[in-house]
């Protein structure tokens, strides 16, 4: 009776952890999902907002489209934190380890956080932003009737199409690799071969990407930090004084110039200039 009742007591503490786990993943995609659309309104163009109040069909589509990209953004969001929110409840767990409060941050929410985060990650890269781009410029096909189907059958047609010509191209380029496992076997071991593949050289150009934009952003948030601060006496530009003396200099001899030539009055000192012998008679 006692193991029953230890056996029934493991069932119903992995049943409660892992619906906390699935409320938490709710609430959590609920916030980023809430973030990330004001995010998007803020920075959305304006100026066809008109155009969709008077087409319903276009409307519909930017309305889908958008929530697509809310959704990707969501986990774009997710993945960037989610190693910060590991670090950070990793030192929670180390400073309150007997907290009832913080017992919900286990290794199986991390895990699970992960997981999901790879999954989706995935399916927005592959699937849901090129959907939403195909699905906005897709007009429907020739000879069909028009409407939100239409455009979709050919948002899908394009999108498949566009899946195969990136498969071949990563089947090519890891022939060009790996020559030895360039054969019809290793053709068909989409999931546990391609797929990694194509997600490492995509990873890889994210890696180009950033090095490159780095530098640049660095440079350009220093540039825009130092026009806000005042410079110390020992970096201050001594060209920059000596052409602001020039400057000054001209501008008093200007005036000497334009006293001397009305013949009013003279400035003290006596400006160092002769007018000509004409404007004397």
């Amino acid at each position: 009776m006692d193991e029953e009742d230890l056996e029934s007591d493991i069932r119903e503490q992995m049943f409660h952890s892992t619906v906390r786990e699935y409320i938490i993943f709710l609430l959590l995609f609920i916030m980023l999902y809430t973030l990330s659309f004001i995010i998007i309104c803020k920075f959305k163009r304006k100026d066809n907002e008109d155009y969709f109040h008077t087409d319903e069909e276009e409307a519909t589509v930017y309305r889908i489209s958008l929530w697509l990209c809310t959704f990707s953004f969501s986990v774009c969001l997710c993945a960037t934190l989610l190693l910060p929110f590991s670090i950070a409840s990793n030192e929670v767990l180390l400073h309150y380890p007997t907290s009832y409060y913080v017992k919900w941050l286990n290794h199986s929410l991390i895990q699970g956080l992960w997981n999901l985060v790879f999954l989706f990650s995935n399916v927005s890269l592959f699937l849901l932003l090129p959907f939403a781009y195909l699905f906005l410029e897709s007009e429907g096909f020739l000879g069909c009737r028009k409407g939100v189907m239409s455009r979709v059958q050919e948002a899908l047609a394009v999108l498949s199409l566009l899946m195969l010509m990136v498969l071949g191209l990563t089947y090519v380029i890891s022939a060009l690799i790996d020559k030895k496992n360039a054969n019809i076997q290793t053709f068909f071991n989409l999931g546990s071969y391609y797929l990694p593949f194509l997600y490492s050289c995509i990873s890889f150009l994210g890696v180009l990407l950033l090095l490159l934009c780095t530098p640049l952003g660095f440079a350009r948030l220093f540039s825009v930090v130092s026009s806000f601060l005042v410079k110390p006496q020992f970096l201050q530009d001594i060209n920059q004084d000596f052409f602001v003396a020039s400057f000054q200099e001209s501008c008093i001899r200007r005036r000497m110039e334009q006293v001397t030539l009305s013949g009013k009055t003279y400035l003290s000192p006596e400006p160092m200039y002769s007018p000509p012998p004409e404007l004397e008679t």
